[in-house]
């Protein structure tokens, strides 16, 4: 159990994280890097991230809409931002670390329907502004779940731009916080563009100083102003919007694109960040002295000794973010042993053949002959067979399915590392089951129910009606069988716990035929030995299989164990036991948070 929480008569100090003139500007990466910042000088921080969508949760969002769908311990379903804070200021955070205005409008609704409003109209103000700073205030001190330490600091991103309709009633819950609290406890940063435009490359301030005038006026006025730009603000710049925004030109800083996002709370120190929020929140004056530890794990990602290319196939490679924990993670490996990590994406229906074929059971549409169609076919291949490695992350939806399968089977074949999560370890144990063992209409119950041999299997206590929360989610223990094997010398216990988000699972009835015939090995179990969590294979120089989602515990100077040994693979390192394990040991002491 946690130890007991610390206890503190000091005040919970709040600092608001906004933005404007477009979305997607960073403020998620700022509210992280103002954690960084806060921790470092000694102070315990948590994060809150309000997202204005009327969704529950990000749980049945497609990850073309906001990216991945990020998994906590305790199987929230969350934006990803969430997993940002969790990596770069090594904290546990909880679902309700992340407040949307379905779970809001829900809980005043269940509240009215019980009669606790004693018949009064329940409105917006005050009813729905009410329970959005009750739930900030329970949050802000809600222990770590897994430290137990009470924050002193809560970080609040607000999602979505300034002056939006659906954001008005946290912007007025957030206007009326802050006069609770006090002014010495509430900082306000505004995170805008200061685009450049025409050859001369002037940078204009028209849309900040807009971007402050509404926000201001909504009695948020910015204590820090972030501006996004492509090189640094110049000296005019900065006094020109301090002028016509009201705050000191100290108090306008510059985030200029960067190599690696690890060095943007050193590029916010540099221009004394720290000591404005020191100032601004009455916080007794410390130095951050655990930042030079993060300087030395930031200056390793620029600072690899030779280059790696990552087959990740998926289906929506569109959009990076869709798999940001995955690369994170590879990024996480390829610092810790020196390699820089070259994501080559395919997708994965690139990958299937382009006659009629038979394909989950059923007849699949023949592919267009152009030679567009072609090229992309020849192109994915050529992916594949010149990468380091490939990797088939989860994924739901029968779209691509048989492109996995057959990576999988080309690098069972040829010797190519694999790494397969969640969906990408079922599918190794189908091509397993259809090309080595021989039996053709294998399959997954999620593509083809009526397939002759169910290799994976919906889990019986599962919905097979509502998608929303009712996977098998969260943190969960696996028990690895035997010392002798990969998985343990990398994690380096029998008893492990990773994160799940999954509804099929290997079918158990099939478990012994392809341990005996198909070379595959499932070295790790649930508690019950009931569930595989994680498959081997002896006879290959890394072929490696999870059902739970090792991305999501990933951090700098702390990579997750399957990701090491995958990197290690790729860059042609021995994998013995010996070699392992030493490894293993020298990236501990890389760990920017560690005591």
């Amino acid at each position: 159990p946690p130890p007991a929480p610390a206890m503190t008569d000091a005040p919970t100090k709040f600092v608001l994280v906004s933005g404007g003139v477009i979305s997607g500007i960073g403020k998620g990466l700022t509210a992280s890097a103002i954690g960084v910042l806060l921790k470092s000088c000694g102070w315990r921080v948590t994060a809150i991230k309000i997202d204005p969508y009327l969704n529950s949760d990000a749980g049945t969002m497609s990850p073309f809409e906001h990216g991945e769908v990020f998994v906590l311990n305790d199987g929230g379903e969350v934006d990803l931002d969430l997993g940002n804070y969790e990596r770069f200021f090594d904290v546990t955070l909880s679902r309700e670390n992340n407040i949307t205005t379905g779970k809001v409008y829900r809980q005043v609704i269940e509240r009215e329907r019980r009669g606790e409003y004693l018949g009064k109209t329940v409105q917006v103000v005050p009813h729905v502004t009410d329970a959005v700073q009750d739930w900030i205030r329970e949050v802000a001190v809600k222990p770590d779940s897994r430290t137990g330490e009470v924050p002193e600091v809560c970080v609040i991103e607000l999602g979505g731009t300034v002056g939006d309709i659906e954001s008005m009633p946290f912007i007025e819950a957030l206007r009326q916080l802050k006069y609770d609290v006090g002014v010495e406890n509430f900082a306000s940063v505004f995170v805008s563009l200061v685009p450049e435009l025409g050859v001369v490359g002037e940078q204009k301030t028209k849309p900040t100083q807009h971007g402050v005038k509404n926000l201001a006026s909504m009695g948020l006025s910015p204590d820090l102003i972030v501006c996004r730009s492509e090189r640094p603000l110049l000296e005019e710049t900065k006094k020109k919007l301090g002028m016509f925004c009201q705050v000191s030109p100290e108090a306008v800083v510059s985030v200029h694109d960067v190599s690696n996002t690890y060095n943007i709370p050193l590029m916010l120190q540099k221009q004394g960040v720290c000591n404005m929020l020191i100032k601004t929140l009455r916080l007794v004056w410390r130095l951050p002295v655990k930042l030079e530890r993060w300087a030395k794990m930031a200056s390793t990602a620029e600072s690899q000794s030779g280059e790696l290319t990552i087959a990740i196939v998926g289906k929506y490679t569109g959009l990076s973010d869709s798999y940001l924990s995955i690369v994170k993670a590879l990024e996480h490996a390829g610092m810790a042993i020196g390699k820089k990590i070259l994501v080559s994406w395919v997708v994965s229906d690139h990958l299937e053949e382009k006659s009629t074929r038979e394909s989950n059971g059923k007849s699949a549409p023949p592919a267009s002959s152009s030679s567009s169609a072609g090229e992309s076919y020849e192109l994915a291949w050529k992916q594949v067979t010149e990468a380091d490695g490939v990797l088939v992350p989860g994924g739901f939806g029968d779209r691509g399915v048989e492109g996995k399968i057959s990576a999988a089977k080309y690098c069972r074949e040829n010797k190519k590392p694999y790494l397969g999560i969640c969906l990408g370890m079922q599918l190794a144990a189908v091509e397993v089951a259809r090309n080595v063992l021989g039996l053709a209409n294998a399959n997954s119950e999620e593509f083809n129910p009526n397939a002759q041999h169910l290799v994976a299997v919906n889990m019986p206590e599962i919905s097979t009606t509502h998608l929303g929360g009712t996977m098998r989610l969260g943190l969960r223990k696996t028990v690895i069988r035997s010392e002798d094997c990969l998985s343990y010398w990398l994690y380096g216990s029998l008893g492990i716990e990773e994160r799940h988000r999954h509804r099929y699972e290997i079918n158990p009835k099939m478990v012994e035929a392809i341990e005996r015939d198909g070379g595959l090995k499932f070295v790790g179990q649930d508690v019950n030995q009931e569930r595989m969590e994680i498959v081997e294979r002896e006879d290959h120089p890394f072929f490696l299989g999870t059902q739970f989602h090792p991305e999501f515990l990933t951090r700098p100077g702390r990579p997750s164990p399957p990701f090491v040994g995958f990197v290690m693979a790729c860059s042609g390192m021995p994998l013995d036991r010996k070699n392992v394990e030493q490894t293993v040991m020298s990236i501990r002491e890389q760990d920017p948070w560690a005591e």
